[in-house]
């Protein structure tokens, strides 16, 4: 039985205002919403398993939307970030779509497309963190990874070459210096 991700939007309005008015929206919908006011504050929230999405506005004072959207794509580069902005143009919308965000809406902005939009969002979020559990998973039960950690490339050769010779029916004799891994790479086999 698959789990139900819980919907959740970190908002960075600085117009207290809107902030409450979007977030009261995204309750109705049964979206848990953060709301935030500034650069700062989203800083705290923001985490490299943050489950859900970024709504942002573009024009704040100090730090901007494109601040956020920097900021969340050094946490997760597959973090998707909706920016908003009450002065929408044609240039400032291609920035944003070019910089990473996963859309631009104009303030202000019908709320059953904005529920669209971040519903897409989410969902694409969802894919992400279930497809990285997948890989962990997988990782764990590879006993060639488990095995045989590391990064190097004589690291991934190895565990190539161990997985492609355990899919054989051939017998294989292990060579090497006492120490090296033998009885270790003949277990993963």
């Amino acid at each position: 039985m698959a789990t139900q991700m819980k919907k959740q939007v970190l908002l960075i309005e600085d117009d207290a205002a809107l902030r409450l008015s979007l977030a009261q929206t995204l309750d109705l919908e049964g979206i848990d919403v953060i709301p935030t006011a500034h650069f700062v504050q989203a800083r705290r929230a923001l985490r490299a398993n943050f489950a859900g999405v970024v709504l942002t506005d573009i024009r704040m004072p100090d730090k901007d939307g494109f601040d956020i959207l920097e900021l969340a794509q050094s946490i997760d580069s597959e973090l998707p970030v909706v920016m908003l902005t009450g002065e929408g143009d044609v240039p400032l919308a291609i920035r944003a779509m070019r910089e990473g965000a996963y859309d631009f809406l104009e303030k202000p902005c019908d709320t059953s497309h904005l529920i669209e939009v971040l519903n897409r969002a989410m969902s694409h979020r969802a894919l992400v963190l279930r497809n990285r559990r997948m890989e962990q998973r997988l990782r764990r039960s590879d006993p060639a990874i488990v095995n045989f950690p590391g990064e190097s490339p004589a690291s991934r050769e190895l565990r190539d070459n161990l997985r492609l010779v355990a899919e054989t029916e051939r017998h294989v004799m292990l060579t090497g210096a006492q120490g090296v891994g033998r009885k270790l790479a003949a277990h993963t086999i």
